[in-house]
């Protein structure tokens, strides 16, 4: 039976966190650094200082996102952590507008990328990682999460393109939809209570 886990990208888990995001898709090349910087800085990095970015940014702490394993091969990871450190999501105009929440609340997290080997695609990985996402937001202090996934219910979507997640596993996970956005996105909610994690 497969054992799925999931750990805080800690910079003991370094490899891990580098296997996680290699393997398929543009985790590798981003480095899960668009988050957090203006495009303008994005597109004047190289791979090389996207990687040394989120070295930095995991070595610092706290944890900026969680790894999952199959297994115990490390297969997938999440983005989630502060809004307020998540940059490009308080410079984004639809977002800002959009959002009942103040852009400078640090109770405000927010989940912003998915990666999933290829290998490892079809076993229900991002909704593990996104439960593993809310117990960590509520552990850590957060009072609600956000999210900015993407509606596959309409349309053609390639696999690249649903880094954000997908409408369906968010609601399958509590959250609300609150509005649309563009590019067939919309932002969806989770209040975070004591209690019990969703199981």
């Amino acid at each position: 039976m497969t054992t799925i886990t999931t750990e805080r990208a800690t910079i003991g888990r370094w490899d891990d966190v580098q296997h996680s995001l290699s393997g398929g898709g543009d985790g590798r090349s981003c480095q899960c650094i668009w988050p957090v910087v203006s495009n303008k800085d994005w597109q004047a990095t190289t791979f090389e200082q996207r990687r040394e970015m989120l070295h930095d940014e995991v070595e610092a702490g706290p944890p900026p996102g969680l790894v999952a394993y199959i297994d115990g091969e490390a297969a997938g990871w999440i983005r989630v952590g502060p809004r307020t450190v998540q940059t490009r999501i308080l410079r984004t105009r639809a977002i800002a507008a959009a959002t009942a929440e103040a852009l400078d609340d640090d109770s405000v997290w927010a989940v912003t990328c998915f990666v999933v080997r290829r290998e490892y695609r079809g076993r229900g990985l991002t909704a593990q990682l996104l439960r593993a996402g809310i117990d960590h937001a509520r552990d850590s202090g957060a009072r609600l999460i956000e999210a900015y996934p993407v509606d596959t219910s309409e349309g053609e979507h390639h696999s690249n393109d649903l880094f954000h997640g997908t409408l369906s596993v968010f609601l399958d996970q509590g959250f609300q939809q609150t509005a649309t956005l563009t590019g067939g996105r919309v932002l969806v909610v989770r209040e975070l209570h004591d209690g019990a994690a969703i199981a």
